[in-house]
């Protein structure tokens, strides 16, 4: 009777290893926003390396536009590539990357290389534009929630045992 039930144990251990390996395995990468303290999700979208991340907002008081130009490396950090704006004001780096040009009236300082592994925003409807990824328009400040602490981040989404997900 014990070998019986000790083979049942086993039996069960490597069903239970194999769908969890299986689970890792089958995981999902995702760009996802959500709330910083309560961890609602608000955005969920499927993204995987090399794709291209855009986040545009209006900087400062001047309301500035300012558009940041990313990539998602292999392993899920957010590789800052390139910055633009129409104009300098308070804040605004006057040398940020090895690259600056001027195209339709648009400041562009590229090859910044600067690595995120999430970034932290508090939203504000008129401030935060738009976030794209691979030119798709993903969400906007206005339909985020106001003044409300946001992250952003790539991360892993199960496809079984979605339960166990933290954002």
């Amino acid at each position: 009777m014990k070998k019986l039930c000790l083979k049942i144990i086993l039996a069960a251990a490597l069903v239970l290893a194999s769908i969890w390996a299986v689970n890792d395995w089958t995981a999902e990468t995702v760009l996802r926003i959500y709330d910083y303290e309560t961890k609602r999700i608000y955005v969920e979208v499927p993204a995987k390396e090399g794709d291209e991340l855009f986040f545009g907002w209006l900087h400062s008081w001047e309301k500035i536009p300012w558009h940041e130009y990313y990539h998602i490396a292999k392993n899920g950090d957010l590789i800052l590539d390139t910055i633009s704006f129409t104009g300098f004001g308070a804040g605004i780096p006057e040398n940020k990357g090895k690259k600056v040009w001027t195209e339709k009236g648009m400041i562009f300082m590229g090859d910044i290389g600067q690595v995120f592994h999430e970034f932290t925003w508090i939203n504000s409807h008129l401030a935060t534009r738009e976030i794209r990824l691979n030119g798709f328009l993903i969400t906007c400040g206005q339909i985020l929630p106001e003044h409300t602490r946001l992250n952003l981040v790539i991360a892993k989404k199960r496809r079984f045992f979605d339960e166990r997900r933290k954002p």
